[in-house]
């Protein structure tokens, strides 16, 4: 066996290196070594690229969203074995401390986002996963890799907005954004009872994505019509909830606008520039807003969905091509090129 794999590696703003780096070697009792099977680019990487997380270290392997095969755990481990096939959580955690107790994963004491962003991440042939007994979940046989390749960050960080918006039986929710959150926040909305389900987005092809896979009713053009046309079928109240996916210049000020009085608005954008919150102009609407990094803690309640065919992401996927075509990848995606919404990493 080769002492040596393909990864992909951070060297600072607009820097990214595909190298050989050394393969990962098991440190601490509850780490995994995995097999990468399938990875993909995360628009949070792309933030990283863009020099807007400072937590981030050059150096690194990027990367956290991915499936894989176990090859090697520690002496801690009980729950996982080589030839386990697994999905990792996009949060590495402890499950111990006081955050992760309550769970509220993201702020545990000893992780975060650490995989891709402090510590190697999977755009690479391998990856150490620390606490690997709360960060993979293992795969039944009857999901593929890429049925689960989106179950630890992608679905998880939608269906934690939706569950922060607080949406109820019937109510008109609104999202913001029609990336992959957003297209699987619209999914998300409906699961938990949405009536109708809004999706705002000015490429085309999104939008299309969006109803043809009946992720949404509505899926709209941002402007000035579509606001009324959101206030037309909400009886001029506005949107029960709002979940913002864009993280774009205007979308923050958009939600609050097409919120009801007394909604909540939950944002899981990651913004790149500072936002306003224009209190003297929402005076009386009594919104309220939650955001955060996501916790990532639903995986095992995620996969029954997608094993019971309640939820599905396959629509997301647009291009696939190996590890060694990554950086045209990262030139694509994060372009938003030839319509791609994902990019898979094959071996």
């Amino acid at each position: 066996m080769k002492n040596t794999m393909l990864a992909a590696v951070y060297h600072g703003t607009g820097d990214l290196r595909l190298e050989e780096r050394p393969l990962p070697v098991l440190r601490e009792s509850r780490d995994a070594i995995v097999r990468v099977t399938r990875s993909t680019i995360c628009t949070s990487d792309l933030h990283i690229l863009h020099g807007a997380v400072p937590r981030a270290k050059p150096g690194i392997i990027l990367g956290h969203e991915f499936v894989g095969e176990i090859v090697q755990v520690g002496d801690g481990l009980s729950s996982l074995r080589p030839g386990d096939r697994v999905a990792a959580n996009c949060e590495t955690f402890c499950g111990e401390c006081w955050f992760c107790r309550r769970g509220y994963v993201n702020n545990c004491e000893k992780g975060g986002w650490e995989l891709g962003c402090r510590i190697d991440g999977c755009q690479a042939e391998y990856v150490r996963v620390p606490f690997a007994d709360t960060g993979l979940t293992r795969l039944p046989d009857g999901v593929s890799d890429e049925d689960a390749l989106f179950l630890g960050d992608i679905l998880s960080s939608a269906y934690w907005g939706a569950q922060l918006a607080e949406i109820r039986a019937g109510d008109t929710a609104v999202v913001i954004g029609a990336g992959p959150v957003g297209l699987c926040a619209a999914q998300c909305a409906r699961l938990l009872g949405a009536g109708t389900v809004v999706v705002l987005e000015p490429d085309a092809f999104r939008r299309q994505t969006a109803l043809e896979n009946r992720l949404a009713d509505f899926a709209l053009t941002p402007g000035e019509d579509a606001v009324r046309q959101i206030f037309r079928l909400t009886e001029g109240r506005g949107a029960d909830a709002v979940i913002e996916a864009a993280g774009a210049t205007d979308t923050f000020s958009l939600a609050w606008q097409i919120a009801r009085p007394n909604a909540v608005v939950a944002l899981v954008a990651m913004y790149e520039q500072p936002q306003i919150l224009p209190l003297p102009e929402m005076y009386g609407k009594n919104l309220i807003f939650k955001t955060g990094g996501v916790d990532a803690c639903c995986c095992g309640e995620l996969l029954d969905h997608i094993a019971a065919g309640r939820l599905h992401t396959g629509f997301l996927i647009t291009h696939r091509a190996p590890l060694a075509e990554i950086t045209e990848g990262y030139r694509i995606f994060g372009g938003r090129l030839d319509h791609c919404i994902k990019w898979v990493v094959t071996p």
